[in-house]
């Protein structure tokens, strides 16, 4: 009997959920907007810069940008997500670059038919450009997508430009902290980061690694990094720049001794979107001040 109730249970759950997302289908026939729960913070930007802000009904925690996003309800951090979470939004559909876990609420979100919609994400100018294209196709908003790239063009001009007048080039440590792992990890050289770096004048120090490691002494004191950039959550998690140099080896860096330990927020550093130009000139003067 138990096992009787149980599976009646499930049952009518499940058909529940499929009552709503039949019903969401309808409004979104009927309006033209979606309801959009997007767990990717490169796509929550553009879907804003494309003027489609208003169709979002959730996000996940590293969607911090444009400030708008962060009035709208979180969903957990794209690589923690939370299944009831994401289900209570009723979404017509889920929006993700395929950087998302645990695969079981995945798989969860798959039973209950929400329907998602899977974006290759964008680690060049190219890519990204093609990324503008592929979203706005989603809203009808190729008009707003041209404008984006037109702008991005003339902003990189301008910091190819204006790097020209520094004669140095700083080397550089990008520490950010995992949110997943509980650990703050260096960046290597290879990704968003490091390119945007480069394009900035400066240098990546850490060109011998592949993706991110755990922060420790020998790899920070080896490296000797002039400056050291923290992305917004690890800084501000301790607060002050005297006190991420007490982390591990930090303190014997130049970076450390001279205390050029600085705050960055991650959605300007760590991937490609329609402010990429703005944010290299941003951090072209943050690492050379």
């Amino acid at each position: 009997m138990k096992i009787f109730r149980f599976l009646l249970l499930i049952t009518l759950f499940s058909a529940g959920l499929l009552a709503c997302t039949s019903t969401q289908k309808d409004q979104t026939e009927a309006t033209g907007k979606q309801r959009i729960v997007c767990v990717a913070k490169q796509l929550t930007e553009l879907i804003f810069a494309l003027g489609a802000g208003d169709q979002l009904v959730g996000v996940d925690l590293s969607s911090t940008y444009p400030p708008a996003a962060q009035k709208i309800t979180k969903v957990g951090y794209h690589r923690l997500l939370n299944a009831e979470g994401i289900i209570a939004l009723k979404p017509t559909v889920v929006f993700h670059d395929g950087n998302v876990a645990p695969e079981a609420v995945m798989q969860q979100l798959e039973k209950v038919g929400v329907p998602m919609k899977v974006f290759k994400d964008a680690h060049t100018l190219p890519e990204v450009k093609a990324l503008f294209d592929t979203v706005a196709a989603q809203f009808s908003a190729q008009k707003q997508a041209d404008s984006l790239k037109t702008k991005l063009d003339a902003d990189l001009a301008k910091a190819a430009e204006s790097v020209k007048q520094y004669k140095t080039t700083p080397k550089v440590a990008i520490i950010h902290f995992g949110r997943v792992i509980n650990n703050y990890l260096v960046i290597g050289k290879a990704g968003t980061a490091s390119y945007m770096l480069e394009m900035a004048g400066g240098r990546n120090v850490m060109d011998t690694l592949k993706g991110m490691k755990p922060l420790s002494p020998e790899i920070i004191s080896k490296a000797q990094p002039d400056i050291i950039l923290v992305t917004d959550f690890g800084y501000d998690r301790l607060g002050s720049a005297e006190k991420l140099a007490t982390l591990p080896g930090i303190a014997l860096t130049p970076a450390g001794k001279n205390k050029k330990i600085y705050r960055i927020e991650e959605h300007d550093l760590i991937y490609l979107g329609p402010r990429t130009g703005e944010n290299v000139q941003l951090l072209m003067k943050l690492i050379h001040q």
